[in-house]
């Protein structure tokens, strides 16, 4: 029979594209529909190793992306959400939940998929209400997986009369190392470990590939999958590159020791597969949660020493920002409201304190265009945030109880100062979010720009630094020095501003770049009044 090319390339390749868009499309609605809050599932529940490969598992199937899972946990192990060692478990347990995915492919619903994908389009633009929509995104996605399944299953299918690709497949039978290989390199292309199973469960149905030929290509699949991690891990933390290198040695040692256990392994899937009468997809998807659960059960006493390995092969110290509270403990707000009130300012100074990294980092970022300063002030804005609710929660907590009238207006005024501090996070914020502009556009500064920028800069800095050290040691002195340099911050703005329109009327500087330096000098003038605000405090007129 002749084969039509054409056909089984538009077919596959379309019917792959399907595929791709609906496990992201479905993952998406699910995250949405699981109210967006995956980061504080991670940080709060992965207290041990253990925890951590069943929240890993939970966070995968909400997500239906092992990759999106890894991706997370990088990030929180380079903001200090996590250990390492947590985040090894998060990693495994990421391992089991994505197989969860080749099950529900293993569901023989192909024939249902238009249907299906009718019921979630009509929810979606024909129903207003946010959580009927993100219902009908899964329902959509779980219907555009299985008619891309079947697209792919049918451009396949004439392959079963090609001996060339019989041969290529009984060359996989006697040499498993080329289906790792075959598996790998294909999940590296589509950074998709489900996309792999699907097409290995197709191949399978179809009966064009062996158990034995199948069983190398789900374990290469594994190997791929890491790929997204490493790109993510690209430029980040040290923490963050042994995170990712976890999850590459992780799967490369469970592959080499199934690849030892290969035959036993392949019997095994086969007799249970007898056993319970398992269709040919959902064969695959046994040995791909077989293959993964016991891998994580084989690795998982190793957890410590992985973790040692990773600190070995990758040294270097860890530079995170630690979002948690350091000082906060809640037993103080009723047996000594006092000590609890003082507790509230040791995390306050730390919130400060990540205020000044956070406007440095800025500052580093406007004079070098480093990427890597302005993911780390986005970080310590992050930490600013989170130290914000926490510490507030903790004041409110405080104001329930009874307290002296000094310790009163020592509690009003740490109010005031968190705000100001939360406040001066999304300023330095919004110049980061300018020096973007500025980097993505291609706008140019004019030196005497720069040269502006650069004296305010680090004006501020210094002022907001004395504001914080005024409310750490209570002291005047330095709260007076604060409104006097803000003074100057005031000043600078006006004369700067005139600088700018001298440098436009000469044109020195276009529109575009001028106004992006307007605005930097704009958020550097208000991070001033807010840290004013702080000193004032101190000196009574906020009491």
């Amino acid at each position: 029979m002749e084969v039509n090319w054409q056909e089984v390339l538009f077919q596959f390749l379309g019917g792959l594209g399907i595929f791709l868009f609906a496990i992201k499309y479905m993952g998406d609605g699910l995250q949405k529909a699981a109210g967006d809050r995956l980061r504080a599932i991670l940080d709060r529940f992965t207290t041990n190793p253990f925890m951590g490969v069943l929240v890993g598992i939970i966070v995968t199937v909400l997500i239906q992306s092992s990759s999106g899972t890894t991706v997370i946990t990088v990030g929180l192990v380079s903001a200090g959400f996590m250990t390492l060692r947590q985040a090894i478990g998060v990693i495994m347990g990421a391992n089991i939940g994505t197989t969860v995915t080749a099950f529900i492919i293993g569901l023989d619903v192909g024939a249902y998929a238009l249907p299906i994908m009718a019921i979630g389009a009509f929810l979606i633009f024909f129903i207003n209400k946010a959580k009927v929509k993100n219902l009908g995104e899964v329902i959509f996605g779980f219907g555009g997986l299985f008619l891309g399944l079947e697209l792919m299953s049918n451009g396949m299918k004439p392959l079963r009369s090609l001996e060339a690709f019989s041969d290529f497949t009984l060359a996989m039978s006697e040499h498993s190392l080329l289906g790792v290989v075959a598996g790998t390199i294909f999940t590296l292309i589509v950074q998709s470990s489900s996309a792999t199973v699907g097409i290995l469960q197709g191949l399978y149905a179809e009966d064009l590939v062996t158990m034995k030929a199948a069983l190398p290509i789900l374990f290469g699949d594994n190997i791929g999958t890491t790929i997204t991690a490493v790109l993510a891990s690209i430029g980040a933390s040290v923490a963050a590159r042994r995170a990712a290198a976890t999850h590459v040695l992780f799967n490369i040692v469970g592959t080499v020791i199934f690849m030892l256990l290969l035959i036993p392994f392949t019997a095994y899937v086969e007799w249970v597969s007898g056993a319970l009468n398992l269709e040919s997809k959902m064969q695959i998807a046994f040995a791909h949660g077989s293959f993964n659960i016991a891998n994580t059960v084989l690795q998982f006493p190793f957890i410590g020493a992985w973790a040692y390995l990773v600190t070995r092969l990758i040294p270097g110290e860890d530079v995170t920002i630690e979002y948690k509270p350091k000082h906060l403990d809640r037993h103080f707000i009723t047996q000594s409201p006092a000590v609890a009130i003082g507790q509230a300012k040791e995390e306050i100074i730390r919130m400060g304190d990540f205020s000044v990294q956070g406007l440095q980092q800025s500052f580093e970022y406007l004079k070098t265009g480093q990427k890597k300063h302005a993911e780390m002030a986005y970080q310590i804005e992050d930490a600013i945030n989170n130290l914000d609710r926490k510490i507030t929660d903790y004041l409110v907590e405080i104001s329930a109880v009874t307290v002296s009238p000094a310790e009163s207006g020592r509690h009003v005024m740490l109010m005031d100062s968190v705000r100001d501090i939360e406040r001066i996070g999304d300023h330095f914020e919004n110049i980061i979010e300018l020096i973007d502009l500025r980097e993505t556009n291609k706008l140019k500064l004019t030196d005497g720009a720069i040269d502006d920028l650069t004296e305010m800069f680090t004006l501020t800095i210094e002022t907001v630094q004395k504001a914080i050290e005024s409310l750490d040691k209570n002291d005047t002195g330095l709260a007076r020095t604060v409104s006097e340099k803000e003074d100057l911050i005031d000043n600078m703005e006006r004369r700067f501003r005139k600088n700018h329109i001298v440098r436009l009327n000469e044109g020195h500087c276009s529109a575009q770049a001028g106004m992006v330096f307007v605005d930097i000098v704009s958020n550097l003038e208000r991070i001033g009044d807010h840290a004013v605000n702080i000193a004032e405090a101190i000196l009574g007129k906020h009491a």
